[in-house]
């Protein structure tokens, strides 16, 4: 099994960056390259639609909104990997005014190595922190 976690740090406080991204539903509204979600299942399963019109089925494992983290699965996508697992996790700042954001995933490659399979999910982890950051700027 291979794994990554990436994290990024954003000049708000824990709560103002959950608020935006805690939602299992949310991630068209911080992550530019995921422009629509559908919740089924009671808010348990997600149907994301990306910039290529792929359809990627995740489903919510666990939901902590006292933690400001969740862990979700990968029903079906166009990735080369089973058994993922990844989690978000918003935590305080050493500074005790920004917050620590950090994205992380485990999983197993199929027919690429696992450089290749965390080379990938690392590339789409920064890319989508970056992306809550600017959230912040703007």
């Amino acid at each position: 099994m291979a794994q990554t976690t990436t994290s990024i740090k954003i000049s708000a406080s824990p709560e103002k960056v959950w608020q935006l991204i805690g939602g299992f539903d949310s991630l068209p509204d911080w992550l530019p390259f995921i422009p629509k979600s559908e919740a089924s299942e009671g808010g348990r399963v997600r149907r994301l639609d990306n910039l290529d019109g792929d359809a990627i089925v995740e489903r919510l494992e666990v939901f902590n909104d006292k933690e400001c983290y969740y862990t979700y699965s990968i029903m079906k996508a166009p990735f080369p990997v089973t058994d993922y697992l990844s989690t978000i996790h918003v935590m305080e700042g050493t500074d005790g005014e920004s917050s620590l954001v950090e994205w992380s995933g485990s999983f197993t490659p199929v027919g690429v190595s696992d450089d290749e399979a965390i080379d990938l999910f690392h590339g789409i982890y920064k890319d989508g922190l970056e992306a809550l950051h600017q959230a912040f700027l703007d």
